[in-house]
């Protein structure tokens, strides 16, 4: 049997060995090298360790990163690219490497001799067990060292075959470390910091996913002594070219015209000018319309040109909103010459204004034919210069999953935006808050904000006690809250833009009552949204609608239809743009009816004369209430002068809702095992915020939204309602739920102030974002076309019609008069332009 010259690292696309593993794991390396000498990442590693680290100490992490794939060494491992019929291992090179290290701590002679500045301060700190941990996590999950380390016979662990000597390998490893880093030495209480192995394992990761690009870094099989000065000019292009360092930005920081194409700043957008350097937290409180959006890109752009940050995530609560808000976003950087704005939406691939195309094997094609690397795969999302996308790609950096440390290492350079951050339940909360911290104790920082920030809320940010509902309701609005020691936050000028906004309670949820209002309006000329608590009462509500009159309804491609989230990705998309051309800033269409679920009540620049809403907590209602009147400038039809927002109540009001209790249209609950479930449970919150809808006296925004939101959500008077409506046992079994989710939040969170850890979940699906069973995502037949006419590959179905399948399932289609049938299995569903629907009687 012959082998091949070398030791392989990577083999080319027929399989066939081409890269020296020497070569390859100095790629990774130099990259990790460059990481560790950014400017803003550098900061941060600073921060980890409790001090700079100098040159010999980042060559110590260096090098420390040339040994990642050192289980590839393995006869085992090389065999499967041999022209042989040696038997293979079982295990994969990160164990083979585990086995390996392990020897080394045990004094074997490996590396040729080049071993002790490297393993001797971690056997003298005894950190070697979390650093190597760290090491062979560079996939994205921690390997269980005690499981993969047993006592073995090194003759079965590393075997000598034919024709290949692993040792003489192993001495040629050696030979590179000692050429390559010649002085390397690291202090003992950087080893000893839990948040430096965090921060080296996701760096890593990041550099070997970029080292491993064959385009960047061209095979050379045969070993070359003069190779590490070849990858370190290698890893500096590549860094370059997928945005990583040196994002185009202009030489002096950007006026806010330039930036956000408005002459001057307003209110929240002057005042954040003024937030301390030494802030790392930020939280903005102004109303909807108020451009918080503009404020926190004026931020960024001021932190950006200080040096401070080098990118920018943005998150929001949906998909719909995303998609909005990155075509702001990358129009604001295209004017001051910034970054493409990337869409950080699973299946999207927008990078600024191109559009991608997945390739077999891996790739993707670019319409614009550059290289936009970070949009390519979600868990690459966060290294983006500016990325726009939902909260749930931050909250994945923070969560015990694949790629969390390298996503939260990326993350660490960036000003994360968090909008509407109310809007996180206590599961939510119970990741983000600790991200947050984590993030800003390197010296990141973070910018939430709200229309609606309950007192309490803030306060948990701010890690402050609940303020007194008295206190609370005197607190200023507008307002900018911040972390910077001992000082008072900022009160911008309230925003001129006021509207006073009439609230109509209708009793009765009745969807054709619904339709009957909506129709009327909308044949007087008005523009009118209608937002339902569930789908189901949403689709009831548009099928009156196109009953009676279905060229008021919103349409895509035709067809009536209406928007919620159990559409196919590709419809989604067209549905959003839909919702933008008849209710977005440059809409010209009168007289149509928007219907939806909550993907339309936050985060979306649309404009509605009138607004007919379910009763929801107080602080989703002013969100909703935010897309009524928003555009001051927007002339209105005859008789909508006025802001009116009607809103549907059940007619017997909430007190039987408890009894029960009963749940209607996302208010109140149902019974599940060891407590409720639902979608707006507090009947508390729910019945203050009916209170104040049934009063008489108009709202005045912005100047009342502290006194809404604290009325309906300060605990004061969730107790004093409770004892009035005798819901004393409902409301401790709901404040005990909302206590089991964060304590489930902080079950699942990656604290990166504690060691490194041994294993994460087998099945990242059981770590979510978001609470509640999540339904499979099934792969369409290729060729199949939705109700809209376009293409669509994939479809959730919700959990609970999903029972007893995996996902994995293939999809029969077929069509089912104008609509197509999905069969899966024992199951079928219905699509059409109304959405997705379960068939109780599928066949």
């Amino acid at each position: 049997m012959t082998q091949g010259p070398s030791c392989w690292g990577k083999t080319d696309e027929m399989g066939r060995p081409s890269h020296h593993l020497a070569h390859h794991s100095m790629d990774v390396a130099a990259v990790l090298e460059m990481l560790l000498a950014h400017p803003i990442l550098s900061k941060r590693v600073a921060a980890a360790a409790g001090a700079p680290l100098g040159s010999r100490a980042t060559g110590w992490l260096a090098a420390f990163a040339f040994l990642h794939d050192i289980g590839k060494l393995s006869p085992s491992f090389q065999a499967k690219a041999w022209p042989s019929d040696i038997a293979r291992g079982t295990r994969s090179h990160l164990s083979e490497g585990l086995i390996w290290a392990d020897r080394l701590l045990d004094g074997q002679p490996l590396l040729d001799g080049v071993a002790a500045p490297l393993i001797e301060p971690l056997i003298k700190t005894e950190t070697e067990e979390a650093w190597f941990g760290a090491l062979f996590a560079h996939h994205g999950r921690p390997l269980p060292f005690n499981d993969v380390v047993p006592p073995h016979d090194p003759r079965v662990v590393f075997p000598d075959a034919p024709g290949y000597d692993w040792r003489a390998e192993d001495r040629r490893m050696g030979e590179a470390l000692r050429l390559w880093f010649p002085e390397i030495a690291i202090p003992a209480d950087a080893l000893r910091s839990s948040r430096l192995v965090h921060l080296f394992a996701g760096l890593l990761a990041l550099a070997d996913w970029i080292g491993s690009d064959a385009q960047a870094f061209p095979h050379v099989l045969d070993f070359d002594p003069d190779y590490g000065a070849t990858a370190r000019g290698r890893a500096a292009r590549a860094l370059y070219s997928v945005g990583v360092s040196a994002p185009p930005w202009p030489t002096s920081q950007p006026s806010f015209a330039a930036l956000t194409g408005h002459p001057e700043p307003q209110g929240v957008q002057k005042a954040i000018a003024d937030v301390p350097s030494s802030a790392n937290l930020v939280i903005v409180e102004a109303e909807t319309g108020s451009g918080k959006t503009e404020a926190a890109l004026a931020h960024f752009a001021q932190l950006r040109s200080a040096g401070r940050v080098d990118a920018l995530y943005f998150a929001v609560p949906t998909r719909a909103a995303a998609g909005q808000l990155h075509r702001r976003v990358h129009k604001a950087m295209s004017r001051v010459g910034g970054p493409d704005a990337v869409l950080a939406v699973p299946g999207m691939l927008r990078a600024g204004e191109a559009e991608g195309k997945k390739l077999p094997g891996f790739r993707v094609l670019w319409d614009d034919d550059r290289n936009h690397w970070a949009a390519e795969h979600p868990s690459r999302f966060l290294a983006a210069a500016i990325a726009v996308g939902t909260i749930d790609q931050a909250l994945l950096a923070g969560l015990r999953i694949k790629h969390a440390p390298l996503r939260a290492a990326a993350l660490t350079r960036s000003l994360l935006v968090i909008d509407e951050v109310h809007a996180s339940d206590a599961y939510m909360n119970a990741i983000a808050r600790p991200l947050v911290a984590e993030h800003v104790a390197l010296g990141g920082h973070a910018l939430p904000m709200s229309a609606t920030l309950g007192s309490g809320q803030r306060a948990a940010w701010l890690g402050q006690d609940t303020p007194t509902r008295e206190a609370a309701e005197a607190a200023p609005y507008p307002t900018i809250w911040h972390d910077a020691a001992r000082s008072e936050p900022l009160c911008p000028d309230a925003d001129t833009r006021r509207k006073t906004v009439h609230p109509i309670p209708v009793p009765t949820m009745d969807p054709a009552e619904a339709a009957r209002r909506a129709i009327e309006a909308a044949a007087c000329g008005a523009r009118v949204l209608v937002i339902r608590n569930t789908v189901d009462s949403a689709v009831e509500t548009w099928q009156h609608v196109t009953a009676a009159q279905p060229d008021l309804c919103l349409t895509v491609a035709g067809r009536p239809t209406l928007h919620h989230a159990r559409f196919a990705a590709e419809d989604r998309h067209a549905l959003d743009a839909a919702v933008e051309n008849a209710l977005g800033r440059g809409a010209t269409e009168s007289g149509v009816v928007v219907i939806g679920t909550q993907t339309l009540e936050q985060s979306l620049d649309i404009d509605a004369d009138v607004l007919i809403t379910d009763l929801c907590p107080m602080d989703v209602l002013l969100q909703r209430v935010g897309r009524l009147h928003r555009h001051v400038d927007r002339v209105r039809p005859p008789g909508f002068e006025a802001a009116y927002v009607q809103v549907m109540v059940p007619e017997g009001g909430l007190a039987p809702l408890a009894i029960g209790p009963r749940y209607e249209n996302g208010l109140g609950a149902w019974r599940v095992a060891g407590g409720y479930g639902g979608i707006y449970l507090d009947l508390r919150v729910l019945e203050l915020t009916r209170r104040c809808v049934t009063g008489e006296t108009p709202w005045r925004i912005p100047s009342d939204n502290r006194h809404l939101v604290e009325t309906a959500t300060h605990p004061d008077a969730l107790s004093e309602v409770e004892t009035e409506m005798g819901w004393s046992e409902y409301g401790i079994q709901i404040d005990a739920k909302a206590l089991a989710e964060g304590r489930a939040g902080g079950l699942v969170t990656l604290d990166r102030a504690k060691p490194f850890p041994s294993t994460f979940p087998d099945v990242d699906e059981t770590v979510q974002t978001r609470l509640g069973a999540r339904g499979p995502n099934f792969a369409l037949p290729n060729g199949t076309v939705g109700p809209f006419g376009t293409p669509i590959s994939t479809i959730a179905p919700p959990a609970h019609w999903c029972l007893g399948l995996s996902g994995d399932e293939p999809v029969e289609v077929s069509n089912f008069g104008t609509a197509l049938r999905f069969v899966i299995k024992d199951k079928a569903f219905l699509y059409q332009d109304s959405g997705l629907s379960e068939l109780k009687d599928p066949f």
